[in-house]
Order: structure tokens, then sequence, then C-alpha cells
């Protein structure tokens, strides 16, 4: 199986140096000081109190990695959309893509029987373009629980977390989906199968429509957060909103909305993605995390009045930040 990472940040150059030692064919797609520090001194892991190092196949442009069995997309949201010629161009006849990009993905209701099946999600996927170039035939949900984080450009620290869940959108176990949750469980991941992905989408995605743009709005950690009366009335508020939002879609959560908030309170005083983008001034995951989530309640006529106020001001806090 020939697999591509394409967005070697913190993650996808986790799934890298795994896959590759465990002899998977890996490449992927780099850029910047990231790209010179991999091709100089290979890909750095330091996991478990080691550190691994991969030596692959790096570029910028993916047409010098040749056709791929996988495409494993590790970007964030906001930046899939100018990228989707540089990955159909590494798809192989037969290629599947591995989207493992947080929020609500854009192939959402491909195969999700329904009278919104093969409804297009504008927030996260303006003008159709990933639908019409990557095609939602070709895609394998994943939902990604490791915590990672560059340390320097070429070095990735695990953090915690081992599993990458898969799921088809039509909750098929196929050959396809079987033969690359073989090759993550090779790599020493655990990748279980899902029937229902969005199920899992749905329960991470409700954890960070809340957390992430009340922790940019605030400077709070997720302990912090979790432990203020005030702003758990916010968090519980959003997340009954996005609960009958989901449920309205035929969505099962299957852990309490209180279980939801006890598992971020035991993270601990960790920054949320959203407000680590606001300090660093790169931009902010809003529209796959939040907006898709109102962009949901407007088409099943769920009123989002707490998520509609709250995107309302994460999204002046990054306009004025130059992160939006």
């Amino acid at each position: 199986m020939r697999v591509c990472i394409y967005g070697a940040g913190a993650i996808g150059g986790y799934v890298a140096v795994q896959l590759h030692l465990a002899g998977v064919e890996t490449s992927l797609v780099a850029r910047g000081p990231h790209l010179e520090a991999i091709r100089k001194d290979g890909l750095r892991l330091r996991i478990g109190g080691e550190e691994r190092v991969a030596n692959l196949p790096a570029s910028a442009d993916p047409q010098e990695l040749g056709l791929q069995d996988v495409v494993i997309i590790t970007l964030k949201a906001h930046s899939v959309p100018n990228v989707v010629d540089g990955v159909a161009s590494l798809l192989d006849k037969d290629g599947s893509v591995v989207s493992a990009v947080n929020g609500v993905p854009w192939w959402y209701f491909y195969k999700n029987p329904g009278k919104w099946e093969d409804r297009r999600l504008e927030t996260v996927d303006p003008g159709g373009r990933q639908w019409d170039v990557l095609k939602p035939e070709r895609v394998i949900g994943c939902v990604v629980y490791p915590a990672c984080e560059i340390v320097e450009p070429g070095v990735i620290a695990h953090v915690e977390g081992d599993r990458f869940s898969l799921g088809e959108p039509d909750g098929e176990k196929t050959p396809r989906i079987q033969a690359i949750s073989d090759a993550f469980r090779s790599a020493g991941f655990k990748a279980p199968v899902r029937p229902r992905i969005r199920d899992e989408i749905w329960v991470k995605l409700w954890g960070n429509l809340t957390f992430n743009p009340l922790s940019a709005l605030t400077g709070a950690t997720l302990e912090q957060l979790c432990s203020d009366d005030d702003m758990l009335e916010i968090v519980r508020a959003m997340m009954t909103e996005a609960q009958t939002i989901g449920e309205t879609l035929d969505v099962r959560f299957p852990v309490s909305l209180e279980k939801r908030i006890a598992g971020a309170k035991a993270v601990g005083a960790h920054k949320p993605s959203m407000l680590q983008d606001l300090e660093l001034g790169r931009p902010m995951e809003i529209d796959a995390l939040v907006s898709a989530v109102q962009e949901l309640g407007r088409l099943t006529e769920v009123p989002t009045p707490v998520i509609d106020m709250v995107l309302t001001l994460v999204r002046q806090r990054a306009r004025l930040a130059g992160c939006y």
C-alpha cells in the first residue's frame, strides 16, 4: 500500500513516522523549514522516552511523490479547499482519501440516507470544490484522538493517545477500509472501523464547538473553563443546541453532556487549538468547528441562539487579530 500524508504537521508527522517504521510505503507533503529539516535529518518523533527517525520521501510538490493508494489529509479544515488539486494529483485510479480533519466534514451528507442526502455544506466546502474534485466516493472518515506538537522543524513530540477511528460514509466494512485499518494497526495505532462514524464526529465536535471559541475569547485553558460555573452555563447551552441538531440528523450520542465536560476538564491546563492559533497569529478553525454547526442548525430548523452569539464574537476576535 502506497500512503501519502498531506500536511506533515504534528498529527501528520506522527502518523508518517509510525507507518514508515512499520514498513508501509509512506511519503509526505510538507513545506518551509519543516520540509528542509525532514530532508536534512529525517522526520523525528519523540515518543515514550525515545526518538524515532524516519527518512522518507517528502516534497512541497505532490506530483514529485507519484500516485498513491491512500492520501491521508491531516491539515486544518480551512486549508483543505486550497489543496484539492494537489491531493487529486496524488490519487491512483482507485485511490482513497482519509479525511483526518476536525469539525463537520464536507462529505457529511454523502450516502447519509434522509431528506438531506448528498447536501453540500458551504461553510466547509465553499463552491463545492472538495466535493467536485476529490469526489465523496473516495472518502473515508477519520476521527483523530492523539495529541502531538511540533517541538521544532522536523521534530514531533507525542503527548497522548493512539486512536484513529475510521468509517465509510455508508457504514460498510469494505476491503479498502479494512486494509487501511490493518496498516494503522501495524503501526501501533488503535484503528477501529465504525459503522456510524458520524456519531464519533459529533462527540468530538461537541467539545471543539464549545471549548475552542470560548478559550479564544477568554484566554482560558480547558481546566479553567470547566471550573467556572458561569462559563459552564454557556458550554451547556451550546452543547444542548448542538445535541438537538445532531439528534435531528439521527446522530446517537454515546456519552452524556456532563461526561463530555468531565472528559475535557480531565485534560487539565491545556490550551485548545483555536487559542493557540490566535496567540500565534494563525488562521483559526472557526468555520469547520462552529459555523458549520450553525449551518446545520439552519438546515434542520433548530434554533442556535447561544452558538450564534459565540460565533459572532469569535469571528470578530479573529478578524481583529488577522486570524480569519
